[in-house]
């Protein structure tokens, strides 16, 4: 997994728009980039909502959110409007973002191993350096801890 101080890797991704996002392109704003396993389970979809719903304290802080999981742009699309999501997912399709930030580990599950998305969040400076990483979140009152630390850089 990258390190605090590190430069972000880029990378270019398809938004749930249809269109793609390139991170560099978001400088000199600061980036809440958050990985998460898959759309529309019930950690995820928290996570999601309370990124939401604190999105307009964000965008007023100067930090873009984005979440990045495996699953499609139609899923994101369907996750996003099910759950009236205000928060800019992409799809790592063939996971070479999650291996480039360490997220895509093994993991085990009632005694099965399988590979899958840790879930992380990676505060990144308008420099492009990785400000802060939260490796293995615990969803409930993390948006607003990112929120906080992203206040500070």
């Amino acid at each position: 997994m990258i390190s605090t101080g590190d430069m972000a890797p880029d990378f270019t991704l398809p938004r749930t728009d249809g269109r793609d996002l390139t991170l560099s392109a978001l400088r000199p704003g600061a980036v809440a980039l958050y990985f998460y396993p898959r759309d529309d389970t019930p950690g995820c979809t928290r996570e999601a909502l309370e990124f939401t719903a604190l999105a307009r304290d964000f965008e007023d802080a100067g930090v873009a959110v984005l979440g990045i999981s495996r699953d499609s742009i139609a899923k994101h699309g369907k996750f996003t409007e099910k759950h009236g999501l205000g928060v800019e997912l992409l799809s790592d399709a063939d996971g070479a973002v999650c291996a480039a930030y360490g997220v895509w580990v093994e993991k085990t599950l009632y005694g099965r191993t399988s590979m899958g998305i840790q879930r992380a969040t990676f505060l990144i400076a308008g420099d492009g350096r990785v400000a802060r990483v939260w490796p293995k979140v615990r969803v409930a009152g993390h948006a607003a801890e990112v929120l906080q630390a992203a206040r500070a850089i």
